[in-house]
């Protein structure tokens, strides 16, 4: 299984986010310094600014002073919840949602009953990633370029 693209893209932004609000305190930040933090393009930033605010995970305050900034601190925040931001519910299969039943196999699958329990372990894993955990590796690996050059 992988994760789509935006949903990589997210997780990029959110780490970008979470370094600049700790080095800069709690200082909102706008979409193009995150797009370029990230090295992503702005449109894509912009979108997903768009869904990662939805979600709860970032607040958005316009004009003078304002910007972006985490909701809640980076230990606070899973990787979990940065995917559903823009995958919606994780789910390595959807035969298990309510009210589906659309699978061929439904009637006489052996695995079925299985999948609710798989999805739940893999959606906790996820869970217990926090976004600081993220932030911390990126530091470490960006310290560790540093030093080579």
């Amino acid at each position: 299984m992988r994760l789509s693209s935006m949903a990589d893209y997210a997780v990029v932004t959110m780490v970008a986010a979470a370094r600049r609000c700790a080095r800069g305190g709690d200082a909102p930040v706008n979409a193009g310094v995150l797009a370029e933090d990230a090295r992503l393009p702005l449109p894509t930033v912009q979108k997903l600014v768009s869904r990662l605010v939805a979600a709860g995970l970032l607040t958005s305050q316009r004009g003078a002073g304002g910007g972006l900034a985490l909701v809640r601190p980076a230990a606070e925040i899973s990787l979990a919840q940065i995917v559903e931001a823009v995958e919606g519910p994780i789910a390595l299969t959807a035969c298990v949602e309510q009210g589906r039943h659309d699978c061929a196999m439904e009637e006489a699958c052996a695995v079925r009953p299985h999948w609710a329990d798989i999805n739940a372990t893999f959606r906790d894993t996820l869970a217990g990633v926090p976004l600081s955990r993220l932030v911390a590796q990126a530091a470490m690996e960006i310290a560790e370029v540093r030093a080579g050059l």
